[in-house]
């Protein structure tokens, strides 16, 4: 497939804006040049992951102070770690010295050493531990510490921008603060998480995330026997931060109810699932009974790395009796409801190279992805 032109790249965000500026009912997908184009991926990472805000995950998934988990942000290692005092900081995952990696995967430890010289940094990113650097002029290790990244957390998440005049999180997330707050997400407590990558643009499985257009389909084996598709609701107008659905579950449904122990959400709220895509790739399904996330970063155009968390509401945690087991299970199901999911984003990606393969008109279930083409319009033209 030829590099697009410059003037091919302009024309194509053109058309994309206009997509998104008008109704949903004329709406269709995205070219496939927005999938395939490498100058489309330097756009997003230099206008999306590089000024917006990306989760790594939940701050409980770092409890105690040492603990750290690693992320990176528009290509751009970093580590979040719980520092001396309980909070939770975001530094360069690069050695100060001659940058090499720092940490190579989560774990705990009250001091970050370099696996190269043993460079080694506190908490706070302050370089306190060096060898053999007597003789170098003018070195002095209270002058040397990691870049700090701006960090915020929202309702129990991490989040974390290379912007530092972003506006900050509940500001953007105000809109949807009430519909958050009442799970208490922060209370929510981890089971799972595994860092995968897919064959597959990453906005493939973004957009695949956000609509309920395929569930009964794909999911047909797992969780597409219980979606109410008929009473989805969706926001009445595009919000630039963000984008959700929310629905009901029956009795028949397997997950998402409230446990009788949860005190924390009374009426249709016992039964409601709510789902918040926040642009540019953190999505969650929050119900009352668990919640489960994605997080994503674009690994050139064909490929996706994912990060792929569970956390289970603390009363159910509480009621286990055998909570190894119940865990297991609702992280196979979980799991097979994701490859499900693997199959289809695989197959998007495949079938979008071919030369014959042209957009079709969304449904009005798919109304986020119409959401989502504002969202790339906004940051990826250029401004006027």
């Amino acid at each position: 497939m030829p590099a697009p032109t410059d003037h091919a790249i302009a024309d194509l965000l053109s058309d994309l804006r206009a997509v998104a500026d008008g109704p949903l009912s004329a709406a269709t997908n995205m070219p496939s040049a927005m999938y395939h184009a490498d100058e489309v991926l330097a756009l997003e990472q230099e206008r999306a992951f590089g000024r917006d805000w990306v989760s790594p995950g939940l701050a409980a998934e770092i409890p105690d102070v040492g603990d750290h988990l690693t992320w990176s942000i528009a290509d751009q290692p970093v580590f979040c770690v719980r520092d001396a005092s309980g909070e939770v900081r975001t530094f360069s995952n690069v050695c100060r010295h001659r940058m090499m990696t720092l940490v190579a995967s989560d774990g705990n430890s009250r001091r970050i050493t370099c696996p190269y010289h043993s460079w080694t940094y506190d908490l706070g990113g302050q370089l306190v531990g060096t060898n053999h650097m007597e003789r170098t002029d003018g070195f002095d290790r209270a002058d040397i510490c990691l870049p700090e990244i701006r960090t915020e957390i929202w309702e129990g998440w991490i989040y974390c921008t290379l912007d530092e005049n972003a506006t900050p999180v509940a500001d953007l997330l105000a809109p949807i603060e009430g519909f958050v707050a009442p799970y208490e997400v922060a209370g929510y407590v981890p089971v799972h998480r595994v860092d995968q990558v897919w064959d597959g643009n990453w906005k493939f499985l973004t957009e695949n995330f956000m609509e309920g257009y395929h569930l009964p389909v794909t999911h047909r084996d797992t969780l597409g026997t219980w979606m109410p598709m008929d009473s989805v609701l969706f926001p009445d107008e595009r919000h630039g931060a963000f984008t959700y659905q929310m629905f009901e579950k029956d009795e028949n449904a397997r997950y998402g109810r409230a446990h009788p122990g949860n005190d924390r959400l009374e009426g249709a709220w016992r039964n409601t699932t709510f789902m918040p895509t926040v642009f540019p790739a953190h999505m969650y399904i929050l119900a009352p009974d668990h919640l489960w996330y994605l997080s994503l970063r674009p690994r050139g155009t064909g490929q996706v790395e994912l990060r792929f968390g569970i956390a289970v509401a603390p009363e159910v945690h509480a009621s286990l009796d055998e909570p190894e087991a119940w865990i297991a299970e609702m992280v196979d199901f979980f799991t097979a409801v994701c490859d499900e999911d693997r199959l289809v984003v695989e197959g998007i990606h495949a079938g979008s190279r071919s030369p014959l393969a042209s957009p079709g008109p969304l449904s009005w279930l798919e109304h986020e992805l119409h959401h989502f083409m504002g969202y790339l319009a906004d940051r990826l033209m250029p401004a006027t």
